[in-house]
């Protein structure tokens, strides 16, 4: 009999789940409640059993695919193949008939073909940047081999391949900034379906699909006037799918494309390119997009680039900015041009963690294999005035507050050779000093190790960065959207400062450490500000070391 194997429904709201891996492979024999895949959806990540004993029959939705709950994504035969259904005896008559009707389809001798996707890295990330290939086409790939490298807004990480099989075809170029769910390559499987006969209308479906996809890719070739070597003097430029669709909802016409100096490969025009050309438009900078026939070339080029391009010289030399730097950039303005950013300081004495640290560092460091420093104590304080006060740890939708009830702190990572992630503490409220020291340790070396996953990087509450580890004293960080508030950690520092014993006033050697406190006014005023940071500060200078 043939069963069915559908996308499970794993909670009230949950309407999809996407497919991260499968346990078994066409043609392998399954036992009833065997795992035989795992999905991962908004809720939950779980595995998958088989509903019966059988045979693997077909797999109909591969990994990295997300589809809606009910969907078939794979059949199971039973061993008893005479109790197969009289629908399923149809079917199967049926396509024996088409079969000896139709000549074979050659698209899937010698394996399936199996599309290698732009993943989806994060609840609102929509693009991804192809930074490196590992392989070239004609390579032998392993199944979970890494492929390539992406770069999103979120994370840069590396994409391990779906299946095992020949890379056969490569869709994108390296530094190509791409659409999540588009196809950038193809791999035929080796242990994907044996070869089968297809109907004409099996054919032309499949057909149809392939054109619409190369529609799809190709936008700028299939849909606009192409500008000839004679016309412009060079041959037309690639636009991306995004920059297209960028450039349809602002109206922005193929001259005026043509005539933004692109600042990525090949002098391509990226997303940012485009978004700087439209907002100085929109501000009025760019005084018209129409030239006069007798326009010289020199103001041709001052028109299509308003800003002032440098030329690399004996005493200039030029650096294009990565993918990551970019996105840092953006990320930076888009915060400071929507928070109103204020900025508070402390000054706290570390006397008591400092001298807990001398005693137990290195002990610590033997029983947990990681070593013990200041931050741990300072998430652990942060975590308590967090929860009485709430607002901190919130975010603004239009003119509404979201109060979030987990506390997921986020940690700002450096990463070499000039970049900056930050990754959070899931539930970091849940942690003791231990736990919290474990869990800093794990985020920044997967930071550092292109080992962080989407999960890591998605939903934090509130954040920690810590310049103090490069030796500044203090700053004024910019706040991680969408939240509403950042501290920064100073370095520690031994200083002489005023004590009181008994009204006696006299002049300690102490080690200090300034705390500062970036929040978004339209929603943390200073007062609110201010008894936050004074309830860090008050945490951490009489701090209870049974708690470690």
């Amino acid at each position: 009999m043939l069963f069915e194997v559908i996308m499970p429904q794993m909670g009230e709201s949950i309407t999809e789940g996407t497919l991260i891996k499968w346990h078994k492979k066409k043609g392998d024999p399954v036992q009833k409640d065997e795992i035989i895949f795992e999905i991962s959806t908004d809720k939950v990540d779980t595995e998958i059993p088989s509903p019966e004993t059988g045979t693997l029959k077909e797999i109909k939705v591969f990994e990295n695919e997300t589809v809606e709950v009910g969907t078939v994504v794979a059949l199971i035969v039973t061993e008893d193949s005479q109790e197969e259904s009289p629908a399923a005896q149809e079917v199967q008559n049926k396509s024996q008939v088409k079969s000896i009707e139709e000549p074979p389809s050659t698209t899937q001798v010698g394996g399936e073909s199996v599309d290698v996707i732009m993943p989806k890295m994060g609840e609102s990330v929509m693009e991804g940047t192809i930074i490196k290939w590992h392989k070239k086409v004609g390579d032998k790939i392993e199944r979970d081999e890494i492929i390539f490298e992406i770069s999103t807004d979120k994370v840069d990480t590396e994409v391990p391949s779906p299946a095992e099989g020949i890379l056969t075809e490569i869709l994108f170029n390296e530094n190509d900034t791409i659409e999540v769910g588009t196809t950038v390559a193809r791999i035929t499987s080796a242990t994907g379906r044996m070869p089968i006969k297809q109907t004409k209308a099996e054919e032309m479906n499949r057909k149809e699909t392939e054109l619409k996809t190369k529609e799809s890719v190709n936008t700028t070739a299939q849909s606009q006037p192409k500008i000839t070597e004679g016309s412009r003097g060079q041959a037309s430029k690639y636009y991306s799918p995004l920059v297209m669709n960028i450039a349809k909802k602002e109206n922005v016409s193929y001259d005026e494309l043509e005539n933004i100096s692109g600042t990525g490969l090949n002098n391509r025009v990226t997303k940012n390119d485009l978004l700087n050309y439209i907002e100085d438009r929109k501000s009025g900078k760019m005084k018209s997009d129409k030239k006069e026939p007798a326009q010289s070339k020199a103001e041709e080029k001052h028109a299509a680039s308003p800003k002032k391009v440098f030329e690399e010289d004996e005493i200039r030399k030029i650096i294009p900015m990565d993918n990551i730097r970019q996105r840092i950039m953006y990320h930076m303005v888009n915060s400071r041009d929507t928070s109103v950013h204020v900025t508070a300081v402390v000054e706290v004495d570390m006397t008591k963690i400092y001298d807990f640290l001398q005693r137990n560092k290195n002990s610590f460091e033997k029983n947990e294999s990681v070593k013990l420093t200041y931050m741990p104590f300072i998430c652990f304080a942060c975590i308590k005035a967090l929860k009485e006060y709430p607002l901190l740890n919130s975010s603004i939708d239009d003119k509404n507050i979201i109060m979030k009830k987990n506390i997921n702190l986020g940690i700002a990572v450096s990463v070499e050779p000039n970049g900056l992630i930050v990754p959070n503490i899931k539930d970091a409220d849940e942690k003791n000093i231990r736990g919290l020291a474990k869990a800093i340790s794990e985020l920044s070396y997967k930071s550092r190790n292109k080992g962080l996953i989407p999960d890591d990087i998605m939903n934090g509450t509130f954040s920690i960065t810590n310049y103090g580890v490069f030796g500044s004293l203090f700053g004024t960080p910019i706040i991680n959207q969408p939240e509403v508030g950042i501290l920064g950690v100073g370095t520690v520092t031994k200083k002489p400062v005023v004590i009181e014993n008994d009204g006696i006033e006299s002049i300690a050697i102490k080690p200090m450490m300034y705390l500062s406190l970036s929040h978004d006014h339209r929603l943390i005023d200073g007062m609110l500000g201010g008894k936050f940071l004074k309830m860090i500060k008050d945490t951490l200078e009489n701090f209870d070391t049974n708690l470690v």
